[in-house]
């Protein structure tokens, strides 16, 4: 039996599932607070978990909530998406029960022990470990590098209401304050058109969010960028930035070092432009254009309209 902790909304949680299902046995689905999710989730069992105390999101307490069911179900692993949340949680559950917790798996294969294959050092390695697991595996599933499974049919759903102490519910959020941004967030859009250090300045930017305009896409960044004070953290690409799965990505200007390869490498298509062939992005783009981004990118916004007659 295992459990996977599902996040609304984020597809990773379905690439979850699928991990999950390697183990073998019945999969079982844990939401917290909504069953909106619900029919679209291909499980033997949803769980979902009300409280109305839950006003926003509570790391201890979806913690607990997770061990309550893992225990009623006899559940042999907790899975759940890679995400900054995801890994936050199962963290919070293996310090809790000192059970070993394994990060970012992309493969697993049933046996005692467990053996898994994970990523490290920011996708530029893939290590093959062995779990040994006294009473139950906790892992997450490293986002966008594990496909996932055809829908299928839904599975039963129960409520139940949670056994929470006062204490599980001091650390919630209260208010979210979304990000200045009119446009296609970066974790969403098909078309991600990204600026890195050889944009040059903030206002280098101009031409980058032409593109991305024109293309319907969001505008991202290096980490470099970030740190010159060029653009917001929000915008950043990377590791330490946001995992993106675009359709199309276009690097302008960047170098591609690991920790900006580990947050791009969901994309479909990478087309790098610079003008140095030995950047590291182009042994990972599957198109490249060898050229000064200041020229190339305003000559591509201008084919685009002149093709739209505009």
């Amino acid at each position: 039996m295992n459990l996977v902790l599902i996040e609304l909304g984020d597809d990773v949680s379905r690439q979850a599932i699928t991990l999950a299902r390697a183990l073998g046995g019945p999969v079982h689905a844990l939401l917290v607070g909504s069953a909106d999710a619900a029919a679209d989730l291909a499980v033997d069992t949803v769980h979902v978990a009300s409280d109305a105390r839950l006003t926003g999101y509570a790391p201890d307490a979806v913690a607990r909530i997770a061990v309550e069911i893992a225990d009623r179900i006899g559940a042999t692993a907790i899975v759940a998406a890679g995400t900054e949340r995801g890994n936050d949680l199962v963290a919070r559950i293996a310090a809790d029960t000192g059970e070993p917790f394994a990060a970012g798996c992309i493969a697993v294969e049933p046996g005692a022990p467990l053996t898994l294959t994970r990523v490290r050092w920011g996708g530029s390695l893939l290590e093959e470990a062995r779990l040994h697991v006294a009473r139950r595996a906790l892992l997450t599933a490293a986002p966008h590098a594990v496909a996932t499974d055809p829908p299928g049919a839904p599975g039963a759903v129960e409520h139940f209401t949670p056994t929470l102490d006062d204490a599980d519910l001091v650390v919630m959020v209260r208010d979210r304050v979304a990000a200045a941004s009119g446009g296609v967030s970066l974790a969403d859009a098909d078309v991600v058109v990204t600026g890195g250090r050889g944009v040059g300045s903030a206002e280098g930017f101009a031409v980058i969010e032409e593109l991305a305009g024109l293309l319907g896409g969001a505008v991202g960044c290096s980490r470099a960028v970030t740190m010159a004070g060029w653009r917001s953290h929000n915008d950043q690409v990377g590791q330490t930035g946001t995992k993106i799965s675009p359709e199309i990505y276009i690097p302008c200007g960047v170098s591609g070092a690991t920790q900006h390869i580990a947050g791009c490498k969901g994309a479909k298509r990478i087309l790098a432009i610079n003008k140095d062939p030995e950047a590291p992005i182009m042994t990972t783009a599957d198109y490249a254009v060898i050229g000064d981004l200041h020229e190339v990118v305003p000559a591509i916004s201008a084919e685009l309209r002149r093709r739209r007659g505009g």
